[in-house]
Formats: structure tokens, sequence, C-alpha cells
């Protein structure tokens, strides 16, 4: 799911599970390396009501990546009633993705 700064707040913040927003731009490298080790991850996830995997492009929204002070990407963070709760920055495997998860689901 691709979120924007118009519903960053409705599909992220608000949302009740865990949302792992990716931080990317088109002309990073490592991350469209990391888009499809997400989306295969969304594809095993999809079912889940727990856990939502967003995609947020920081050219275009570079409020929302100021606010979250993204120095470099491509920079996973997952969110958890409103607030990040971790983050993971650079390329990172399926399984790295799914401990930090599991972490975070305890």
């Amino acid at each position: 799911m691709t979120v924007n700064s118009a519903s960053f707040e409705g599909e992220v913040l608000k949302f009740d599970g865990v949302a792992i927003v990716d931080f990317w731009a088109t002309w990073c490298g490592p991350c469209l390396m990391q888009a499809p080790i997400l989306e295969e991850l969304a594809t095993e996830l999809k079912d889940s009501k727990d856990v939502k995997i967003c995609k947020l492009d920081t050219d275009e929204n570079s409020d929302i990546a100021q606010k979250y002070n993204i120095m470099s990407i491509p920079n996973l963070k997952f969110f958890k009633g409103g607030q990040v709760v971790g983050e993971l920055v650079g390329l990172q495997t399926k399984q790295k993705i799914k401990e930090k998860l599991e972490e975070l689901s305890k």
C-alpha cells in the first residue's frame, strides 16, 4: 500500500496493529532491491489484521520524511499506537524484518 502526506495519519498512525512504513525514493538502488522483499512479505501477511506494510516516497512527501528524521533510505519504521516503536535502516532481508515484527508483537 502506498501512503502519502494526506493518507499517512489514517493508514499508519491510526492503525491498531503494527504498520511498517518503507521510506524510499525512485532513484535509490537499495530501495528498489528492498521492494520485492516487502512485496513477498506483504503477500505472506495479507490475511493478518495486525500488520500493514506501506511505502512512502520521500521525494514526494518530504514533510513526513522530515518529521521522522529520515536521513538515509531505505528506512523501515515500525509504528504501533501512532508511535515509532522500531527502525531498520538500509537493505534488509525478509528474515530480519520478520524478526523485528516478532519482537514488536510480544
